[in-house]
């Protein structure tokens, strides 16, 4: 062990990563929903101008978090390397960096509009053990070059053995700072009353929800093509949350509030003792591109938004809901999509389960016919019944349209572009959406040839007779094709009349329009 030699950046290192073990396990002990780190990802997410996210998402998709949280680790991990580096000047040389470090997650914790004050002492823990470990580690390092770079002792120890004794001793500090970054970030979520709780009060809890029943005619048989019914674990997710927040359900409040006659408080007990609504209903993220996958189809249960604000008493000139998330996301809302005929509902369950905690728990809401960004906002806590011009919510602060409703699109998913197909007759198929309007035909079109329909799947019906045409559809057809490369297109008709537009237009502002095309060839 003693010809084992720590490098000074090595010791930035050791020191660093314990550093942010103790203000991880710091956070989890206190219950936060953001450790430090989790926190400087969620500024930069929302310093991060609408077109760069929109583009980022466009060429990344869902591994969006992923990769933003390695560029954050890779940067951090440099800069405690640098500190490691001056440490070797002196114990005081590394300081700017570990205050520029932890200035930015202080200012990142406390900046969140669901912070508090003590959110900033995980922070602080975490520099404290920074600076603590790395003089404790280098001290021994220093004591070392001293050694190395004067004269042989006359008597005692030799130069030599010195050094290794010094070298034994910074590896011995490495292993304590080390099992002590390990064990706090491990401790903390076990004592702690994070998500691990509330993961727990989720798998007991006992709703008055059905579990889904495919209905019978909506799917097509076709292989290749997706589910109809999409289970929680493939569902899409995009968010800003880099952590998603923990509820625990008995503690959870909705608040309805701003232009009515009375406020009401709603506790998660509240919302499950009143009358339950439940229905087939696909989302679709504005981010999705023609022909993306942000997009799927569940069984959600919860309490119709309609009712809630009838008992609020809507005020007369109000135009508009601002939701907001436990997080502070927020996301303004036509009052008149929550108020008609649709199924416009705070969800609790998700396929007959309770809401999984990355889809919205406890509570989220749902509304059929608009994008995500204008409607659909996840651990919801507080609706606030104002006008347009009185909000700017999220998204539209980045330059997004400030109402959104869903454009009627298609999509192929067999044959696979750039697929290679047996000679004969080639199945084709997959799914069109144009939620609450409903597709009334889907057309497909080989070689710039005419529109020709294709079999599409039943529409889900409600168990009051009508048509659920908040739902998207399978659609199908065979062709036959000569040998070669082929192209086709889809596109989809709504029950109103409306054809699906061929003009090709980015996700950004409103959605993106336009023909799925996949090229592919048989023989």
């Amino acid at each position: 062990m003693s010809r084992v030699r720590l490098s000074w950046g090595t010791a930035g290192l050791v020191a660093g990563l314990a550093g942010l073990g103790v203000s991880y396990g710091a956070a989890q002990y206190l219950g936060r929903r953001l450790s430090p780190f989790d926190a400087v990802a969620e500024l930069v997410i929302s310093l991060t101008p609408g077109p760069v996210s929109h583009w980022f998402i466009q060429r990344v998709g869902t591994w969006d978090r992923t990769i933003l949280g390695i560029v954050i680790a890779v940067v951090a991990l440099l800069a405690l390397l640098a500190a490691g580096r001056l440490a070797e000047r002196s114990w005081w040389a590394p300081l700017p960096v570990y205050a520029v470090l932890g200035g930015i997650a202080a200012t990142a914790a406390l900046t969140r509009e669901d912070s508090r004050i003590d959110d900033a002492l995980p922070v602080a823990l975490g520099v404290v053990t920074w600076v603590l470990a790395l003089s404790w580690l280098t001290e021994p390092m220093h004591e070392e070059r001293a050694v190395l770079r004067g004269p042989e002792p006359s008597e005692g120890p030799s130069r030599a053995a010195l050094a290794d004794a010094s070298r034994r001793t910074v590896l011995i500090r490495a292993g304590v700072i080390a099992v002590i970054g390990v064990g706090t970030a491990v401790v903390g979520p076990v004592v702690g009353h994070g998500r691990r709780r509330v993961e727990q009060a989720r798998r007991l809890l006992n709703l008055p929800v059905t579990r889904p029943v495919v209905p019978k005619r909506v799917g097509l048989r076709v292989p290749g093509v997706t589910r109809w019914q999409t289970p929680n674990s493939d569902f899409y997710l995009i968010d800003t949350a880099f952590t998603k927040p923990a509820i625990d359900p008995d503690t959870w409040r909705l608040r309805i509030h701003g232009m009515v006659e009375r406020e009401v408080v709603l506790t998660y007990q509240d919302l499950l003792d009143r009358e339950v609504t439940e229905d087939w209903i696909t989302l679709n993220c504005v981010s999705n591109p023609v022909g993306g996958d942000l997009i799927g189809n569940a069984w959600w249960s919860g309490v119709r938004i309609a009712p809630l604000l009838a008992e609020a008493g809507v005020k007369p000139g109000a135009d508009a809901v601002l939701q907001t998330s436990e997080d502070g996301w927020t996301c303004g809302t036509p009052l008149e999509a929550l108020t008609d005929d649709r199924q416009a509902m705070i969800a609790f369950a998700m396929n007959g389960e309770p809401l999984p905690i990355e889809h919205g728990f406890p509570a989220r809401v749902i509304v059929p016919g608009l994008y995500g960004y204008v409607s659909a906002c996840k651990w919801v806590v507080d609706i606030e019944v104002t006008r347009f011009d009185r909000i700017s919510a999220y998204w539209v602060g980045l330059g997004w349209a400030e109402q959104a409703p869903l454009q009627m699109s298609s999509r192929i998913d067999v044959p696979r572009d750039g697929a290679e197909v047996p000679k004969g007759p080639v199945r084709i198929g997959g799914v069109a959406w144009a939620q609450h309007t409903g597709i009334a035909r889907v057309e497909y079109a080989v070689d710039g040839g005419p529109w020709v329909p294709a079999e599409t799947g039943g529409a889900a019906v409600r168990p009051d007779g009508t048509p659920n045409r908040d739902t998207w559809v399978q659609w199908a057809a065979t062709a036959e094709l000569s040998e070669g490369d082929h192209v086709v297109r889809v596109r989809a008709v709504g029950v109103d009349g409306t054809v699906q537009t061929g003009v090709e237009r980015d996700v950004a502002p409103a959605g993106a329009t336009g023909w799925h095309t996949r090229r592919f060839t048989v023989g």
